[in-house]
């Protein structure tokens, strides 16, 4: 099976922060797959925009080195060339003055004209106001800006303010890159395109629902500023609560971008406060080969969580009463992004005790490996009397759509909508802050508590607490590495 592929209007991107991290791992490749497929039409241009001191040539160096680290397979050096012929550089002080003019002579009047803020949020305001100070900003701009955006409700409402002063919200793009993702994108197909699954989307028939995004990797060289954030802030405000808000959200009249961020917004609104005993906070202990937490982010006395778990609810008529179990962190037993609709076990069994209690399962896996899962309740084979087996109904989407089916990178999917101005899988400003508002004193709850995060192994599944959680309720995770 083989994707359509639809082109989108000519286009300058620029990229400010072009030389980072980000652009050089992923907006940099994801553009080069977008032009080999033949979705990025002649003419269309990226533009990065940095402090380093660079030339064109040097730039184009850089990213052809970041294209080859970052592709699985071999690359067409004709195609490569092409993409690499149509980058520039241009150096600009976003806090000064230097460069703004060549930038602005650079531009063409007559296509799209995206600015991504691949750069710390103290810069967006700075930026905007010398976008607009340069005439540089028309009719067909767009500016792209990264999380985190804000680290409070407060900081989050300025930051929206910087924006709105100088754009409209329909030119501005929250970007959240696990909703580039197929498999969240086919949640939604699959709730509001299936009769099957939407009779059955409600607390009637739904036990509880996980959503766990884990990670094998530790802090790394972001120790220093993810002791500033946590799992809390780095994580769950954003990532998981747009999971969340898939999951739980009622269906759209149409998909469009302001009725699904509508509905979106409801969810979060119907968010209950959260006990101080459905949450748990983790740090990643030492081992034999792993620093630990306190080690990486270089703070002995650290109180900052690197593993959060709690349990939610959405106080609405569909969800009332079913408990959502959020879960993340960081040195944990395998790299695991995964939604779990738990339904509730029949009725009644007519089958007996010996049959075991079953019950179906939904699983939508985000990562590694994209795919959605039914389990179903058979009978085992044999003819030992009735038996009981849980089975998956399996649909990976390597192996369902064929070798053919190329699964896009979120950020391919994301740059894309950008250009053709399309917002649905973008956060509005009001979404944001309710996001804020929710998770605001859930924080100030533990600081005020002066909770200490509980210590767990690194490489398992986290603090033993956190089966507590779920075994409070006769409940289980799934596990990690499963």
């Amino acid at each position: 099976m083989v994707s359509r592929i639809i082109p989108v209007e000519q286009f300058d991107l620029i990229i400010f922060g072009g030389t980072g991290d980000l652009a050089r791992r992923k907006i940099i490749p994801a553009l080069f797959k977008r032009f080999c497929d033949g979705q990025m039409p002649d003419g269309s241009r990226t533009i990065a925009a940095a402090r380093s001191d660079l030339d064109r040539s040097g730039f184009q160096k850089m990213a052809r080195e970041a294209i080859v680290a970052a592709s699985e397979n071999e690359l067409d050096d004709s195609q490569l060339s092409a993409f690499i012929d149509a980058l520039d550089y241009v150096k600009v002080d976003a806090l000064g003055e230097e460069g703004w003019q060549d930038l602005a002579a650079q531009l063409r009047p007559d296509c799209v004209r995206a600015f991504y803020f691949s750069v710390g949020p103290s810069l967006f305001g700075d930026l905007a106001d010398r976008l607009h100070t340069y005439n540089m900003v028309d009719e067909n701009t767009r500016i792209v800006v990264e999380k985190p955006f804000g680290r409070d409700l407060e900081t989050a409402k300025t930051l929206n303010k910087a924006l709105s002063q100088r754009f409209d919200e329909k030119q501005i793009y929250r970007i959240d890159h696990y909703l580039g993702k197929e498999t969240v994108q086919n949640l939604m197909a699959v709730r509001f395109g299936n009769l099957l699954f939407e009779p059955l989307w409600n607390s009637q028939y739904v036990d509880h629902i996980q959503i766990t995004v884990a990670e094998e990797v530790g802090t790394g060289g972001r120790g220093a500023y993810y002791d500033k954030s946590g799992a809390m802030r780095d994580m769950v405000q954003n990532h998981l609560m747009q999971l969340l808000c898939l999951t739980a959200m009622e269906p759209p009249a149409k998909f469009d971008p302001d009725a699904v961020r509508d509905e979106k917004l409801k969810v979060i609104r119907a968010l209950g406060p959260v006990e101080p005993h459905h949450i748990v906070r983790g740090q990643y202990a030492e081992t034999e080969n792993t620093a630990s937490y306190r080690d990486d982010a270089e703070n002995p006395s650290s109180r900052t969580e690197s593993f959060l778990a709690l349990k939610c609810e959405v106080k609405t008529w569909r969800w009332a009463g079913t408990p959502f179990y959020l879960r993340t962190g960081k040195r944990l037993a395998a790299r695991d992004s995964e939604i779990v609709v738990v339904f509730k076990d029949t009725p009644h069994s007519i089958f007996g005790e010996d049959a075991g209690r079953h019950h179906n399962e939904l699983r939508i896996q985000l990562q590694p490996n994209e795919g959605i899962t039914l389990k179903v309740t058979i009978k085992e084979p044999g003819p030992g009397g009735m038996r009981l087996l849980d089975v998956p109904l399996d649909m990976s989407f390597a192996e369902t759509l064929g070798p053919d089916a190329d699964t896009p990178d979120a950020y391919e999917r994301l740059i894309m909508d950008v250009i053709r101005g399309n917002q649905t899988l973008f956060m509005r400003d009001d979404e944001v802050e309710a996001a804020w508002a929710w998770t605001d004193p859930i924080i100030q709850g533990w600081e005020a508590r002066n909770d200490v995060p509980k210590p767990y192994d690194a490489f398992s599944e986290g603090p033993t607490d956190a089966a507590l959680l779920m075994q409070r309720d006769g409940r289980e995770w799934r596990n990690i590495a499963e």
